[in-house]
């Protein structure tokens, strides 16, 4: 377990508390749920950070689970770009949980790095940056 709570305060892109239709047979909440959460995060840095209102999302890559989620798990996603190219964004999304009933012990769970790219209206690619 790390020590999360000597990180400095950071805005979290997106905030929620896992529910009971979140979860798997084991009790634990499915990677996918997580995984569509940690796209929209990206999708919320993404705007953020270059001010353009639509993107897709071409690639998540280097997911990594480190621990489970629990029903109660307040869980947030800490989005940070990583980099900006001509019509695409990658960000970095951090997944960590504040344990329900734990006193506010917050571990990692996931973390992930995911590649959008900008379009127009007609779904067409659009320039975002300048490489």
């Amino acid at each position: 377990m790390e020590e999360l709570d000597k990180l400095p305060i950071r805005d979290a892109a997106i905030r929620l508390t896992m529910m009971p239709r979140d979860t798997n047979a084991h009790g634990t909440v499915f990677g996918g749920v997580i995984l569509s959460y940690i796209d929209v995060a990206g999708g919320v840095e993404a705007v953020r950070h270059t001010k353009h209102e639509r993107f897709v999302t071409v690639a998540m890559k280097e997911v990594l689970f480190h621990e489970p989620v629990f029903i109660g798990d307040l869980v947030s996603f800490y989005a940070r770009t990583l980099r900006v190219g001509r019509t695409s964004i990658t960000i970095h999304v951090d997944v960590e949980a504040e344990r329900f009933g734990n006193k506010g012990e917050k571990v990692r769970v996931t973390e992930a790095e995911v590649t959008f790219v900008a379009i127009n209206e007609h779904r067409e690619k659009v320039q975002i940056g300048g490489e």
